[in-house]
């Protein structure tokens, strides 16, 4: 049986990195009592695997991690018996099973919601939002995207899936996942860089909160990951 873990980060927890995230949720579901499947041979370890690790110094409220279990607890159950043994800056928010052939999240992100602000900004200037409409207006967003290989330069207009400012708030969808992966900070700062009086690099003032991760539905939209599973209203350990 394969269930999605929907949990928050946030708080001192954001300098944690993807490795310690994931050791910590291995004991908690030891702690838990998470009946949790393990691997066979001579060293066997839990079925466990990240959508779309987080980077560092962003919060969330959009994590996913999908386990295997032979048994379960209902949805409430084992969100309240997580949380019990969640440390402070993780919260675990929703635990749902998939369907029997679903694929893992980390194959299936498409997309993924941000917030970003600029930290000790209380507004953008107020011309921001006219701003921001002519960036996206342009025929093409040439941003420079640096890799294991080097520096390449991509449009990266084609993946703003959707966007909207609000006073102190940038809202954006961007293309995420295994095929193209979009950093919302490359995003703002080719912004700031188009608009340099009005928009200063913010250098590290700069504040990002991944809200949620995305797969395709069936109808050429997006659908969120715990939407593709269902709850548990009575589990047989329950």
């Amino acid at each position: 049986m394969n269930v999605r873990i929907k949990f928050a980060k946030y708080g001192s927890l954001v300098y944690i990195g993807h490795l310690d995230v994931m050791r910590f949720f291995q004991k908690a579901m030891r702690r838990a009592g998470i009946p949790i499947s393990y691997t066979g041979g001579y060293s066997p370890h839990q079925i466990m695997s990240f959508a779309q690790p987080l980077g560092l110094g962003m919060s969330s409220e959009g994590e996913y991690v999908d386990i295997q279990v032979y048994d379960t607890y209902s949805s409430e159950e084992s969100v309240r018996r997580l949380n019990e043994v969640m440390t402070d800056g993780l919260k675990v928010l929703s635990y749902r099973v998939l369907p029997e052939k679903a694929k893992g999240g980390m194959s299936v992100i498409k997309a993924a919601d941000y917030m970003l602000w600029i930290e000790g900004r209380k507004k953008f200037p107020e011309n921001a939002s006219q701003l921001w409409n002519e960036f996206l207006q342009k025929p093409e967003i040439l941003a420079t995207k640096e890799s294991k290989k080097g520096e390449t330069t991509l449009d990266i207009k084609p993946h703003i899936l959707d966007s909207r400012m609000e006073e102190d708030r940038l809202y954006l969808r961007v293309s995420t996942g295994s095929e193209i992966n979009i950093k919302p900070d490359l995003v703002f700062r080719t912004f700031c860089a188009a608009f340099p009086e009005s928009f200063p690099d913010p250098g590290n003032a700069l504040r990002i909160h991944r809200i949620e991760l995305y797969a395709d539905d069936e109808n050429g939209g997006f659908i969120s990951l715990e939407d593709m599973g269902d709850e548990v209203a009575e589990g047989s350990l329950s």
